[in-house]
């Protein structure tokens, strides 16, 4: 139901970084978001990629990957941290629907990664269940300052490597289906002024990551 045959977690991967670029180029094609689109998916959906990503609404995936309906099935929460509901909703898309990819989605000026890191600088938390987001943030933030890594940039590109590790630590379906060759997850951190994904995790993908700084 894409307009071309995806087969293999590679070509869901090419598929999006070919929309990424023509969205940074500012040449998207807009592809099926039409009519004809609307009623030839309506019977069922078979999406090429699981995205989960942050709820920030600077981080609309169908835009920036130059998507359209049917393609992505998309979970979101604040700083993508990850629970039960996420998992379940991640095995669904690629148990039941067959996506052989997985996508996790930070974005630098995160709010959640920047509570995170205030909360440790002030040793106050927020209040109420914005609390609850703000810790699962904070061992991200804890694992990079460990490691040396403390610009914001590194920071968050840690916190989008935890989050892929953690999905396969906790999700034996998604972690038996990237060692049979079905699926890989890949972490991607999106630049908010020039909307470039860049990629810096990769499991089971034959993608070249670059090191982390």
């Amino acid at each position: 139901m894409t307009d071309i045959q995806i087969t293999t977690p590679r070509d869901a991967f090419d598929l999006l970084v070919a929309g990424n670029q023509r969205f940074v180029k500012g040449t998207p094609e807009h592809p099926n978001q039409d009519a004809a689109r609307r009623a030839e998916i309506a019977p069922g959906q078979q999406p090429f990629a699981v995205l989960f990503g942050c709820s920030d609404s600077r981080l609309a995936a169908e835009i920036i990957f130059d998507r359209g309906l049917g393609d992505l099935f998309v979970v979101r929460t604040a700083g993508h941290v990850v629970g039960a509901e996420v998992l379940g909703s991640v095995e669904y898309g690629v148990d039941v629907l067959g996506c052989p990819l997985v996508v996790v989605l930070g974005h630098d000026s995160c709010g959640a990664v920047g509570a995170a890191c205030a909360a440790l600088e002030a040793g106050m938390a927020p209040a109420g269940y914005v609390r609850d987001v703000v810790e699962r943030v904070t061992s991200s933030v804890l694992a990079a300052r460990a490691a040396g890594r403390v610009e914001p940039e590194e920071i968050l590109a840690e916190h989008v490597r935890h989050t892929v590790d953690l999905l396969l630590d906790r999700s034996r379906t998604l972690a038996e289906k990237v060692a049979a060759g079905q699926a890989a997850v890949v972490g991607l951190c999106y630049g908010l002024a020039d909307g470039n994904a860049r990629l810096v995790a990769a499991r089971g993908l034959d993608v070249l990551v670059p090191a982390a700084s």
